[in-house]
């Protein structure tokens, strides 16, 4: 009986592992205009949970690795984004068609520049102005904090966020753990790097982080990064930023 007793148990454990450990499956799929049925090309697919991406050829075709219920967020220019569950009859068919729907205004929002540029460097040069965003080092730690415009306001800012740290940031990072620990992650695909260096709509960080596009902002000013800098950056840029306040926050937790 007690043997019977151990050999049920190792059936249930391992039974309940294997439900756990799902397998990593390729599937693939095929994009398409629902208005036109064209195939459409350069879509850009990526696995949430996993962090890892792909994109459409010119057939809009795309092959990515997933296991059962992972989401899929897919975007490009033009169209309306879609975040779809991978269900295990596609993991079975390994293929399907999505339809993306095309946006009534592509262009969201268009920033003017205060100046035009000639193309030649040594007219240019002092044609742009000089954005002094400041930054200030703490002794005993090793990165510097950007305070944005020189005022005894932005040192302020500094050092409550310093002395402050959960006050500042435990709504934020101390409810997402698990997001903000695949943030290394998310610059090791290709993919997804050369996606986030190419937009600065903040739709990719607030989708692979689970967070509203407005607590990006907000964040980043408390941690001290300037309104030019939240405006103007790239969303890779917005992604190493939010890992270096990680990074931080997490030292400052610890003492």
């Amino acid at each position: 009986m007690k043997y019977f007793v151990v050999f049920f148990f190792l059936i249930v454990s391992s039974s309940a592992f294997s439900q756990v450990l799902a397998p990593v499956q390729k599937v693939s799929g095929t994009i398409i205009n629902d208005n036109t049925k064209f195939p459409l090309a350069n879509v850009n697919i990526i696995n949430i949970n996993k962090v890892k991406g792909t994109i459409t050829n010119d057939k809009g075709y795309f092959e990515i690795e997933v296991t059962a219920n992972d989401t899929l967020h897919i975007s490009t220019l033009g169209f309306q984004s879609l975040k779809i569950k991978v269900t295990n009859d596609w993991v079975k068919t390994k293929s399907t068609t999505i339809q993306l729907t095309e946006k009534a205004y592509a262009l969201d929002e268009i920033i003017i520049r205060p100046y035009n540029l000639t193309g030649y460097l040594e007219v240019d040069s002092k044609l742009i102005p000089i954005k002094e965003n400041y930054r200030y080092s703490i002794s005993g730690l090793t990165q510097g904090y950007e305070a944005g415009e020189y005022s005894p306001n932005a040192f302020g800012k500094v050092m409550g966020s310093i002395f402050n740290p959960a006050d500042m940031l435990y709504n934020f990072f101390g409810k997402r753990p698990k997001e903000l620990k695949r943030l290394k992650e998310m610059k090791k695909d290709d993919t997804v790097r050369n996606l986030l260096e190419s937009k600065f709509d903040r739709e990719t960080i607030s989708v692979l982080l689970g967070v509203d596009k407005n607590e990006i902002a907000q964040i980043l000013e408390r941690c001290n990064y300037s309104e030019s800098f939240v405006k103007t950056a790239n969303d890779l840029q917005i992604l190493d930023a939010i890992s270096s306040c990680y990074e931080e926050y997490k030292i400052l937790k610890r003492k």
